[in-house]
């Protein structure tokens, strides 16, 4: 099929440049649009067949449309029967008193409040055992790589607290090469003065060293004075090592802070004291067992995150090691709180009882309200209560939706006429009856569910824009004629327009069926984006939101099902043809293609050539390629009455015609072959639409063989009349593009067949010829086929033929019996 603007261009131009090399073109289809004179008109564009002129049922539309109008109206306008006058908002014409005492409940202020207390009520968390779980393998995870850092740092204190004191060796590790430098410096002029330790105190506060660098140099220095120059060698090279470690393990952390749950790239974790560590991970471990206990929200704020650690570890562990505590607790912990959807719905359906009913009171002779002021909703309700509401038939509003329900119809008309332009009374007929359908499930409730089901089924039978034309209009009426909610309406609406737009392109049962399981998620989906876009609620309600929207998918799902049910029923009784019915009429495992198969096999082979052409010719016209399938398929199954007064079937045997040896005789078994084709698809109760294709594909053409042997006998014996209906068969001629493009494939298949070592060109003349001589016959006038589409329809069977009759290479004799020698001696 073209699928493009560009496809269909160079289509045209192939048809122009065949039809005029084949002289197809009327004489005004040669002449440019700038040279046609006053009365001549443009050649006909070639189109897809929607643009081909088809029969058209006859129809009485007034009278049908009329009494479809007011049928709709009647049904469907259930708001305007019964309607108060005097409702809310509206003005009190006069003062009413209440005639008696009465208490009345506000059904429908009562069912507001509760639905209120629904949608607010606190969610009920309950603890994850799983997110508890991942927390404290997060938390083993983290202790796990501090541990492995810190002992790459090697053992801290890396000396004795006697020899140097421990915030003296936690500065040497972590200290800078000119730090180092600067207090190896001060040692060595403190060591070429130590005889005098007064010089030596004057020497270090000379020197230009930091608070921090003098405690060191003091401290070693002193360590000098009391050791041997071996524990002091000892000495030096601890420091050395711890130095090295500590700026490889620093290196090291850097590097783990990419990982995704990583201790905190903090040198502070490798300042830490064994002990203090240890301390550390124990105070770590309580920590984080009194945050899940106590419960971490999704959402939560880090910074108030952070505030939480920071409480939890208050006092518990070393003061320089919280600041590190706080972020490996931090990292380590995620949400672990989950929404207890049991729970929390039955919290909200109590709290929801807990509302009291909405009442209001009046006692007798008291005013329910004033002359001229706005009626509220509890004066409303009393009003009611007494009959005092006016209820009465709305006639200017039901005279206005009968207007609306008219311009429906009439939009509906204008679509169909614009892009189907074939439906039947019967179809009309039905779509009504949905659309009754629909209006008269609102006494139990399910009007707007039921939209689904019906775009499936419109868009099934009618296509897109019929079925997408109907949805849309009951979507209109529906809410205009009767109360109905608009969210679930919005939702089912949606849910009907994707069926309506992708149920003609299923080409099967199945497919439906998951077609359906789309609608449901459609229908679901639009459903909870409408109920947070027009009732926000907190989100403690969100579990009646997805469990309505999740009730809305499944109402989706039911209905197509539904559809689906009911469909072969409605195609069967309102004879309408779908592409999936016809891809089960065309199954060659049916019944009669069975029996035609088996009975009349000549005939058989022949129908599938047929269909061959026939489709690619349908396909490139943009025609309607199942439809010609089907019908080819069975457009001879009535030569099975006789098999062997058919040539195909005689399979070189005596052919029967020459023993009857009388043409009119003959051209009766052959004009048979129709009128007992359409019994048999009666019986079968094939659609009419695949009917059409067996009296149409022969039209009222000439049996010209046994004409010409009735026009010879004549001519021989002056007492014989030979009258030309006797050789034409009953008709009617085609009348749509598919059943002309079959007699013209029926035409040219028994000549195609016939050529063996022919050409392109010479194949296409006589295929032209074939064609011309039906066009002549005047067999394509109600088709809806124009001498343009011929010549698309002539190169397209030369085309098919050449793909059936491709060239093979002919094997020599030598060549074939060295091939078979090695096979005869395998198969011995």
């Amino acid at each position: 099929m073209v699928r493009s603007i560009e496809q269909w261009r160079q289509l045209q131009r192939k048809v122009d440049r065949v039809a005029r090399t084949k002289g197809l073109y009327p004489p005004t289809s040669r002449v440019a649009p700038s040279r046609l004179g006053p009365n001549q008109r443009p050649p006909i564009p070639i189109g897809p067949c929607r643009g081909l002129r088809r029969r058209r049922p006859v129809r009485h539309p007034r009278v049908f449309f009329a009494v479809s109008a007011l049928a709709l109206t009647a049904v469907v306008g259930q708001r305007f029967y019964n309607q108060p006058e005097l409702q809310v908002d509206t003005q009190a014409p006069e003062t009413i008193v209440a005639p008696a005492d009465a208490l009345v409940t506000d059904e429908q202020s009562t069912e507001e409040k509760r639905r209120a207390a629904r949608n607010g009520v606190l969610r009920v968390l309950t603890l994850d055992g799983a997110a508890n779980e991942a927390i404290e393998q997060n938390l083993n995870n983290l202790f796990q790589q501090a541990t492995g850092l810190r002992r790459q740092a090697g053992p801290f204190p890396f000396a004795p607290t006697y020899v140097l004191s421990t915030a003296t060796q936690r500065f040497l590790r972590s200290a800078s090469q000119e730090d180092w430098e600067a207090i190896e410096a001060a040692l060595a002029s403190m060591d070429q003065a130590d005889a005098n330790s007064n010089l030596a105190n004057l020497l270090i506060q000379a020197r230009n060293l930091t608070p921090a660098q003098r405690q060191v140099a003091k401290e070693i220095w002193t360590y000098r004075q009391r050791s041997t120059p071996e524990e002091q060698a000892d000495l030096e090279d601890s420091i050395d090592s711890a130095r090295r470690l500590y700026q490889q393990a620093r290196a090291n952390l850097t590097q783990a802070a990419s990982r995704p749950v990583a201790v905190p790239n903090d040198p502070r974790l490798l300042e830490l004291t064994d002990a203090e560590w240890r301390a550390t991970q124990t105070a770590l471990r309580q920590g984080a067992q009194r945050m899940i206990v106590q419960g971490i929200m999704p959402g939560l704020p880090n910074e108030l995150r952070l505030r939480a650690v920071q409480a939890q570890l208050d006092g518990t562990l070393p003061s320089q090691a919280e600041p590190l505590a706080v972020q490996i607790l931090n990292t380590a912990l995620q949400p672990n709180l989950i929404e207890d959807s049991e729970r929390t719905r039955l919290q909200a359906e109590m709290a929801a009882e807990a509302v009291e009913p909405v009442t209001v009171a009046v006692s007798a002779g008291e005013v329910i309200v004033a002359a001229g002021e706005p009626i509220t909703q509890g004066d409303f309700v009393l009003l009611d209560h007494f009959g005092l509401s006016q209820r009465r038939l709305n006639w200017s509003g039901l005279t206005g939706f009968a207007l609306l329900v008219g311009t429906s119809i009439g939009g509906f008309l204008l679509v169909e006429r614009r892009w189907h332009g074939r439906l039947r009374q019967q179809d009309y007929l039905l779509l009504l009856a949905m659309g009754l359908s629909a209006a008269g499930l609102n006494v139990v409730g399910v009007a707007v569910y039921s939209l689904p089901a019906l775009g499936l089924l419109a868009g099934s039978f009618y296509g897109p824009m019929i079925g997408g034309t109907f949805v849309g209009l009951l979507t209109v009426l529906l809410p205009v004629g009767m109360p109905v909610s608009a969210v679930p309406l919005i939702a089912s609406a949606a849910g009907a327009l994707v069926c309506s737009l992708t149920a003609a392109r299923m080409r099967s049962r199945e497919e439906l069926a998951l077609l359906g399981g789309g609608v449901g998620l459609t229908q679901g989906v639009v459903y909870l984006l409408l109920t947070l876009i027009f009732s926000p609620v907190s989100p403690s309600a969100w579990f009646t939101i997805a469990t309505g929207a999740a009730l809305q998918g499944i109402y989706g799902v039911i209905s197509s099902v539904l559809a689906l049910g009911v469909n072969p029923y409605l195609e069967h009784l309102f004879d309408l043809v779908t592409p999936i019915r016809l891809a089960e009429l065309a199954n060659p495992n049916r019944p009669l293609l069975q029996r035609l198969a088996a009975e009349a096999p000549g005939t058989f082979q022949h129908t599938l050539f047929v269909a061959s052409l026939g489709e690619a010719a349908a396909r490139a016209l943009g025609c309607n390629v199942e439809l010609v399938r089907t019908g080819t398929l069975y457009h001879d199954i009535g030569k099975m009455h006789d098999p062997q007064g058919f040539i195909e079937n005689q399979m070189g045997g005596p052919n029967k015609h020459d023993l009857i040896d009388d043409p009119w005789k003959s051209a009766t078994i052959i004009k048979k072959h129709v009128s007992e084709g359409i019994v048999m698809a009666r019986k079968c109760r094939l659609p009419k639409e695949v009917q059409s294709f067996i009296p149409e594909h022969q039209g009222t053409m000439r049996i010209s063989y046994f004409h010409h042997q009735a026009e010879a006998r004549a001519a021989d014996d002056p007492t014989l009349t030979v009258k030309e209906s006797d050789f034409r068969y009953d008709g009617p001629i085609p009348q749509s593009p598919e059943t002309g493009i079959v007699m013209l494939a029926d035409s040219c298949e028994a000549a195609l067949r016939s050529l063996t070592d022919a050409t392109h060109e010479e194949a296409l003349a006589m295929v032209n010829r074939i064609l011309r001589a039906r066009w002549k016959d005047q067999q394509l006038v109600e088709s809806g086929l124009t001498r343009e589409h011929l010549a698309v329809i002539a190169d397209i069977f030369v085309q098919v033929w050449q793909q059936y009759n491709h060239k093979r290479i002919a094997y020599p004799k030598a060549a074939l019996v060295t091939q078979s020698t090695p096979q005869a001696g395998a198969a011995q």
